[in-house]
């Protein structure tokens, strides 16, 4: 089981705070699926105004997260290390449940499709046992 920290998560992924969104990945292989874990903070930047006295995290961070957790897995890549993974698409991105502070997200994607520098992965992100979003993500790597 490969795992990584916040610091060995930004040796990987060019984001920094506050657009990096990912605290662990609990597991990994390069080029298939990994999963991660995000720790919702009332300090987050974007609560302030998405809602004043409601908080709820905005769908797209949510699909940002996946994102992010999905470039793991490519940049992790012998050949794309050092490399940038952009959205090129995003298709059926569902969100069930709201997602509040103090929440922790379980974030799993898995790529299902790979050739050249472009590619799709699906993921899902629960909270609990509650599916809070799930999203088709389509990425070019340069």
């Amino acid at each position: 089981m490969n795992k990584l920290n916040r610091n060995e998560i930004e040796k990987i992924l060019p984001h920094r705070h506050p657009f990096l969104f990912i605290d662990e990945v609990t597991d990994f292989v390069p080029g298939e699926y990994a999963k991660g874990l995000k720790y919702v903070s009332k300090d987050e930047y974007y609560f302030k105004g998405h809602f004043p006295g409601n908080p709820i995290m905005p769908g797209v961070i949510l699909v940002e997260v996946l994102a992010q957790v999905g470039a793991v897995i490519v940049l992790t890549i012998e050949k794309f290390k050092g490399k940038i993974v952009l959205f090129a698409g995003i298709e059926k991105a569902r969100f069930k449940k709201i997602v509040k502070p103090g929440d922790l997200l379980d974030i799993e994607v898995k790529i299902t499709n790979l050739k050249l520098n472009v590619g799709k992965g699906v993921g899902q992100i629960k909270v609990g046992k509650e599916t809070a979003c799930n999203a088709e993500v389509l990425f070019s790597i340069v």
